[in-house]
């Protein structure tokens, strides 16, 4: 059994709390209890999260033996002074156990107790500069949706959480189990530790629903010759009014857009290196694997290479 053990301060981020989701249903799709999982605090009782949710917890010491520690983080980590005696117990807590998990700015508290110091970690993107001069010792990489170095995991913000816990269950059950998991879910995809806190949607923001559609039809036909008369079909306007509208919604032109669309499809693929580079190049809709190599260094300035060798470090 995988004893999970969540350490809440007062004013943590409830959206922590969502990641004991992952691990309930990685019960219920293993068909066993593989997953115990327990909240905790220094003096235990009731801790009040941001949104005013109170958890009861039981407190530290009190039986709170786990294989992993959950550390949630709070909305503004920069404003928060960490009391000593949460320092001492989580510098503890990493001795005694298999991994320690910064959640979101859980990482400022991993970093205050030293544990980010020579290691790789990441947190919300709008925090990473504030963490870096936290730990000048670390390689706090702000663009990433989790990183796995050694015992110690950090998430970005909120939702890219749920995406290290599946990667926990991976770790622990193998694909097939966190891959299932996802689809109980819903999780629209499972994003590998590597990919951008922003998505390529996300990015061009388009406000109708017409451009959005658009970007759907793009993002289901990469690997085919992908034309604006196409994409103008499916937003059903004139290719003419199309790119008028693709422009000042998004700030770029139709090409520009779908080669970012590409990129990150290829990116996600390289990351969980189940196929080679021609493959990929392919089912993405580039030319060939030189042309993949060619737009993702322009673009990310790594190759796809160094991109895959990152991930399986991560893993």
């Amino acid at each position: 059994m995988h004893r999970i053990g969540y350490f809440l301060t007062d004013e943590f981020q409830v959206m922590a709390l969502g990641t004991q989701s992952v691990f309930e249903f990685a019960n219920v799709v293993a068909r066993e209890p593989v997953y115990e999982v327990r909240n905790y605090s220094l003096g235990g009782g009731e801790v009040h999260s941001s949104q005013g949710v109170f958890v009861r917890t039981q407190a530290v010491g009190d039986g709170s033996e786990a294989d992993s520690w959950m550390v949630s983080g709070v909305v503004d980590p920069t404003r928060r002074l960490i009391p000593k005696e949460e320092l001492r117990f989580i510098h503890q807590a990493n001795q005694l156990s298999r991994r320690t998990v910064g959640l979101c700015t859980g990482a400022f508290v991993l970093g205050e107790a030293g544990l980010l110091d020579g290691r790789r970690a990441t947190t919300h993107w709008a925090y990473a500069d504030a963490l870096q001069r936290l730990c000048p010792e670390a390689r706090i990489e702000a663009d990433h949706i989790f990183i796995v170095d050694g015992p110690i995991w950090t998430s970005a913000g909120l939702t890219a959480a749920m995406d290290l816990a599946l990667g926990m269950v991976e770790k622990d059950l193998g694909p097939e189990i966190a891959t299932a998991v996802a689809r109980v879910l819903v999780m629209n995809q499972r994003r590998t530790g590597g990919q951008s806190q922003q998505s390529a949607m996300l990015k061009l923001a388009p406000k109708s629903d017409r451009v959005q559609t658009a970007l759907e039809y793009a993002r289901k036909h990469l690997a085919q010759p992908i034309r604006v008369d196409d994409l103008a079909r499916a937003a059903n306007l004139s290719p003419r009014q199309f790119g008028r509208i693709f422009q000042a919604e998004t700030g770029k032109s139709p090409a520009k857009a779908i080669e970012q669309l590409r990129l990150e499809a290829a990116r996600t693929m390289i990351e969980r290196g189940r196929h080679p580079l021609e493959v990929i190049a392919r089912e993405t809709g580039f030319r060939d694997r030189g042309h993949l190599r060619e737009v993702l260094v322009r673009e990310c300035g790594v190759s796809p290479q160094s991109l895959r060798r990152e991930a399986r470090g991560d893993a």
